[in-house]
């Protein structure tokens, strides 16, 4: 997921840098470049002298007196703001931690993957009785790491001693291996919901 956020990221952020230097550089162009340059430019070319506006008032107000327009423009902008306010909250929720700072007792430390901490987090709390599946996520510094951990219920399992022992085994094991002074822990629970059979 987080390398496909990473290509999605780029692709978005290629094309609007291509469509603000293309138009960028034809208002440029239109602007600065000599009056003879424009001389050879197609009829009906946005800029073709220097004196030319963006959008001559007749573009502009083409349909404005038309009764869909205005309903369009403003649907258009609210689909585009809701876009641009999804996109950036993508950007911040769930990010993960790379990296996580091992202390190694010589004084300068080991960088250890996150995703191998949280498979070790994830695999150790599904094999709890009752744990039908765990999911673990690192988020925060490397010297700081924070994991919040999804868990998937059976109907029999105890949630209170599935918490406890997240706790007390789980991410305290984490949090001795990686030599860290703490390892703040999230929980969340759910219960599994498996499909009713027919009984004969």
């Amino acid at each position: 997921m987080r390398q496909v956020r990473r290509a999605v990221n780029r692709v978005l952020l290629g094309l609007m840098g291509l469509v603000l230097l293309g138009a960028g550089g034809l208002v440029l162009f239109g602007g600065l470049a000599p009056e003879k340059w424009h001389d050879g430019l197609p009829k009906g070319w946005p800029w073709a002298a220097p004196g030319d506006v963006l959008l001559p008032a007749a573009d502009r107000t083409r349909w404005t007196g038309t009764g869909w327009w205005w309903p369009v423009v403003i649907a258009a902008l609210a689909v585009l703001a809701l876009l641009a306010l999804w996109w950036l909250v993508t950007q911040f929720r769930g990010r993960r931690l790379r990296e996580v700072l091992v202390d190694t007792g010589d004084g300068e430390g080991a960088l250890l993957r996150g995703r191998a901490l949280e498979d070790v987090l994830a695999a150790e709390a599904a094999s709890a009785d009752g744990v039908h599946k765990a999911v673990a996520h690192l988020t925060g510094r490397r010297r700081e790491p924070r994991v919040r951990v999804r868990l998937l219920l059976e109907p029999h399992a105890d949630p209170v001693g599935a918490v406890d022992l997240l706790g007390t085994q789980v991410v305290e094991h984490a949090r001795e291996s990686t030599g860290l002074a703490e390892l703040p822990a999230e929980v969340r629970l759910r219960a599994v919901r498996h499909r009713a059979e027919r009984v004969s």
